[in-house]
């Protein structure tokens, strides 16, 4: 039964919402309430056997499925940018790849206390690495990694290309040299997803007498006296109530949806406020601002073989026994989390790190996989995106109704680098698509790029490039006037509210972790 009135309101059961809902209520004089928007992670198909992220990301089923904003430089599409609607967030419909980012990208967060030798500690307490051991990770944290089940040949044939070319294989990609080319941990245990609710949402957690998990249930806006937010509007089972929080409200709903919290409760810049009729309670003028993404540029081929992810007479035979593999032994082509192996590359050797990375995927994949051809086609893919990108967007309100999707424009391109580095990295991926332990998987390219001229190329990339997912930085930390959030991440000039997700980045790494911390 829902109280009154909590120590603790978490807003939004993802990535960081769940790691935190677990930690909060191991104190039993701690009352925690878990709101979530999307649903329970229940359905076995499509949240814990890992090819089942087909049927969420191009759908909207435990999907926001937003969409963006004209993007200028990107031939004035609209992207798209699924993110999970359901306990366990993105991470349970993602990819399930286990990069945390380069050691050097959480030293530029040094000054703010979250340099490398400060956040690792925290990353072994929460891994459980089932394959790879050593000072750099953990096997008893309750976040399961794991090497790939699948172990697809066409995957591994990527890594065979590239070695021909003399890039050298990297064994471990959160070890202490990130690039090379390689295979990807995966987020799993025993064929399944390991999402942060399958990790940190147990059953022993969730029978704890001082959590409550309400989910379906949307927070329209934060409850403010003064300077001190008091607790949280949330529609639930088409019901408006009021929930106070004695302590804290901890917004953990994403890069999106945090921001537009605290826009619709009067939290932000008073002219992205007061136009929608909201009333202005507290000037913040980084709220939204800052975003960043990772841009992802694809090639697709098609396979010479129906043993792949694709649709065919011959295909449906083999899927059939790929069914009955995983339901005996959870092994094979459904325990992929389709971007098996994959590469991360400096595009000039004097960086002093990666700033390109490549996934390489046993399916073809055009428009996050909602165009049919994607479905009809055996085929591979391989996926370009830039690290670091200097591109940045916003986040804004669209109206004062809190189930309008808010109005999410990445800025994909807008600095020319971004261009130029995604330029350089698509030609080292091309090199790697044209060698022989590929070619002999292929018919043909479906895209037809190799050939293309710079200017030919950059055309291609402005017309298909999208997301791949790793929205951050709409709540930024740090001390300056843009910052949302202190190196403790409570909201500056508010009382009682703290913002904990993705959205509290200051940039992007190269390669985005689950929370640890």
């Amino acid at each position: 039964m829902l109280k009154k009135e909590y120590d603790f309101i978490v807003v939004g059961g993802g990535s960081a919402g769940c790691v935190l809902v677990a930690r909060l209520t191991e104190n039993a004089h701690f009352n925690v309430l878990l709101i979530e928007a999307g649903s329970d992670d229940k359905n076995v198909a499509a949240v814990h056997v890992p090819a089942g992220a087909v049927a969420m990301v191009p759908t909207r089923y435990k999907n926001w499925a937003f969409n963006t904003t004209e993007q200028k430089q990107l031939n004035n599409r609209r992207g798209y940018q699924p993110r999970g609607k359901v306990l366990g967030g993105s991470s349970a419909i993602n990819a399930m790849i286990y990069t945390r980012g380069h050691q050097q990208d959480y030293d530029d967060w040094k000054d703010l206390g979250w340099g490398w030798e400060e956040v690792l500690p925290y990353f072994i307490k929460s891994e459980n690495n089932l394959a790879i051991k050593g000072e750099l990770h953990g096997n008893q944290g309750p976040l399961f990694v794991s090497n790939s089940r699948s172990n697809h040949p066409i995957a591994n044939a990527f890594i065979k290309a590239g070695e021909l070319l003399g890039h050298k294989v990297n064994q471990d990609f959160n070890g202490t040299e990130q690039e090379g080319i390689g295979r990807y941990q995966v987020t799993q245990i025993n064929g399944r997803r390991c999402s942060a609710a399958k990790a940190y949402l147990t059953p022993e957690v969730r029978q704890r007498g001082n959590l409550t998990i309400l989910t379906d249930s949307r927070v329209t806006k934060l409850l403010l006296d003064n300077k001190q937010c008091t607790g949280v509007e949330v529609i639930s089972n088409h019901q408006l109530l009021t929930v106070m929080a004695s302590k804290e409200v901890i917004l953990s709903a994403g890069a999106f949806i945090s921001p537009q919290i605290l826009l619709l409760s009067g939290i932000g810049d008073k002219q992205d406020i007061v136009p929608f009729g909201i009333e202005h309670h507290h000037q913040l003028a980084g709220v939204g601002e800052n975003l960043e993404d990772h841009l992802d540029f694809i090639t697709s081929y098609k396979a010479n073989t129906h043993k792949i992810f694709g649709l065919s007479v011959k295909g449906i035979g083999f899927f059939t026994k790929e069914i009955i593999k995983y339901l005996f032994k959870r092994k094979g082509i459904l325990t992929s989390n389709f971007a098996e192996t994959g590469a991360f590359f400096k595009t000039d050797p004097n960086l002093s790190r990666p700033d390109v990375q490549l996934h390489f995927v046993v399916a073809v994949v055009e428009d996050h996989a909602r165009k049919i051809r994607s479905s009809l086609i055996h085929g591979f893919s391989n996926h370009t995106c830039v690290l670091r990108p200097k591109s940045k967007g916003t986040v804004k309100l669209a109206s004062n109704d809190p189930m309008t999707d808010p109005v999410i424009d990445p800025n994909f391109l807008s600095d020319e680098a971004d261009i130029q580095t995604m330029l350089k990295g698509v030609r080292l991926s091309n090199e790697i698509m044209q060698q022989n332990p590929l070619k002999q998987y292929t018919n043909a390219s479906l895209d037809n790029e190799y050939h293309l001229s710079d200017e030919e190329l950059i055309e291609k990339i402005r017309a298909k490039a999208d997301t791949i997912y790793h929205p951050v930085g709409t709540c930024k930390m740090g001390m300056d006037d843009m910052t949302v959030v202190d190196t403790k991440l409570c909201v500056h000039g508010i009382h009682g509210l703290r913002v904990v997700d993705a959205s509290v980045f200051p940039n992007l790494m190269g390669g985005i972790p689950m929370h640890p911390r």
